[in-house]
């Protein structure tokens, strides 16, 4: 069997992306404010701060800053999946369930990356905000609700504009024009 390692790197800042087990459901959107309210829990019990974060119907990616001298962020996430799986139960969610009882809402892993400096900091920011148009959720970044991009517009940081509109490019993209 592979031996699966993660970095631990005390203070470090970490892309994720973190998937619900079943694909077709679209919990995550339809539920964002438990989303919301599950972070906001996990927060108060350990510290971290999220750089950029986009919210997408069955998975999401988020850049987290933990405090420094800590490395736990698996034990964040178990948190925020936690609150947010207690929250969907006590709103009368059906949520599907494993063969030995536990609950099947979330993939049992999740995708991290090390941020390494600011250029890969700005590229995982960018792929995060660009991800919902991507996946055909909106033809611009700016119209998709569930995302830190707007944070970024008001703080002056990204325009409103950032990385234009797929509506316009649709049909000739690869092509020259004539």
């Amino acid at each position: 069997m592979v031996q699966y390692r993660r970095s631990f790197l005390p203070g470090g800042t970490f892309f994720f992306t973190v998937t619900i087990a079943d694909r077709r459901l679209k919990l995550l959107v339809e539920y964002v404010g438990l989303l919301h309210t599950a972070f906001t829990a996990a927060h108060r019990e350990r510290p971290f701060e999220i750089d950029a974060i986009a919210v997408l119907p069955d998975h999401l990616h988020a850049i987290l800053t933990l405090p420094q001298g800590d490395a736990d962020f698996p034990g964040r996430w178990r948190r925020i999946k936690g609150h947010f799986s207690s929250a969907l139960l006590n709103a009368g969610v059906r949520l599907p369930r494993r063969s030995n009882g536990e609950l099947a809402l979330w993939q049992r892993r999740y995708w991290e990356h090390t941020i390494r400096d600011e250029g890969d900091l700005e590229r995982h920011i960018d792929y995060i905000h660009f991800n919902p148009v991507k996946h055909g959720h909106a033809a611009r970044v700016r119209d998709w609700p569930h995302s830190s991009f707007h944070r970024y517009v008001r703080a002056g940081l990204l325009p409103e504009d950032w990385a234009g509109d797929v509506r316009e490019d649709a049909g000739t993209f690869g092509e020259r024009p004539e």
